[in-house]
């Protein structure tokens, strides 16, 4: 119960890596707050681990920011929501480009931004952690305005962290190898095009999602006090390869 007294905001918590967070940080003691934009995805989360949820669009702006102002003060952020759309250079539309950008990384930023404000407003401490991707360390076909907005999030997350650390505010990425997420099924389900990914992992296989949750249930406890500013790999040794 190493979480137990302390509340997280969770966006995307509806599904994946999301989801498992939600669940991790229940047992572990905390009280959750969840992000969706889905309401039934949000009513069986309650109905499993209890908390709050607040059901948002993060695709807008002033949504997102209400969401933040709802959900209240908190102890620990978690921005895990994310959206993909697989297209080509050559064949990027603005409507994908928007559809990517705003969820993956301007509404991080927005959260960021109110959590980081609230917890001042509080006096201070507090922890995020924004997921990444290994794909803005790599590049992958179809794969442009995904790797350019979690690229994006890595280097907003060393400037949180040097301007929220003066007020005792942490804050971290991890960037996961493919994950078995409803998204990353839908973008790596032609075996022609994971068994080669696959084999590039060291440790032999694509990442679960308690994996990833685990390590940023690790990233947000006390026995990581002296790490901010950095992006953590969940990777299975991919990028040493």
């Amino acid at each position: 119960m190493q979480f137990a007294g302390k509340t997280v905001i969770i966006t995307g918590a509806g599904k994946g890596i999301g989801r498992a967070c939600a669940r991790i940080m229940a047992e572990r003691g905390a009280q959750v707050i969840a992000l969706s934009r889905t309401a039934s995805d949000l009513e069986s989360l309650q109905a499993e681990i209890g908390g709050r949820s607040i059901v948002v669009d993060l695709a807008e702006p002033a949504a997102t920011r209400a969401a933040m102002k709802e959900a209240g003060t908190a102890d620990f952020l978690i921005n895990s929501a994310g959206t993909n759309v697989l297209e080509t250079s050559f064949d990027m539309t603005e409507a994908g480009y928007e559809a990517v950008m705003g969820i993956n990384l301007r509404a991080a930023l927005i959260t960021c931004q109110e959590f980081g404000r609230a917890r001042v407003a509080a006096g201070g401490s507090g922890a995020i952690v924004n997921i990444t991707s290994i794909a803005g360390h790599r590049g992958f076909p179809e794969h442009l305005c995904y790797a350019a907005s979690k690229a994006g999030l890595e280097g907003a997350t060393r400037v949180l962290a040097k301007e929220f650390g003066p007020h005792g505010i942490r804050v971290n990425a991890v960037a996961p190898t493919i994950t078995l997420t409803e998204l990353a099924l839908k973008a790596w389900r032609d075996p022609a095009k994971s068994e080669p990914m696959m084999a590039r992992h060291p440790i032999g296989r694509f990442a679960e999602v308690d994996d990833v949750a685990r390590t940023i249930a690790m990233l947000l406890s006390s026995d990581t006090e002296m790490v901010t500013g950095t992006v953590l790999t969940v990777d299975g040794g991919f990028l040493a390869t």
